[in-house]
């Protein structure tokens, strides 16, 4: 395999676990700690 076709499949894969990771923290069970600053200081 090409050395350029090994870095863009890291690269990709790289960016899809990130992606995977960053909506995990958004919507799992991690997401129950997370707070809304602007619910906070509504009026």
């Amino acid at each position: 395999m090409e050395p350029a076709t090994v870095v863009m499949i890291s690269i990709t894969a790289v960016v899809i676990a990130l992606t995977g990771y960053s909506i995990y923290i958004a919507f799992g069970p991690p997401s129950v700690e997370l707070d809304d600053p602007f619910d906070d200081h509504e009026d």
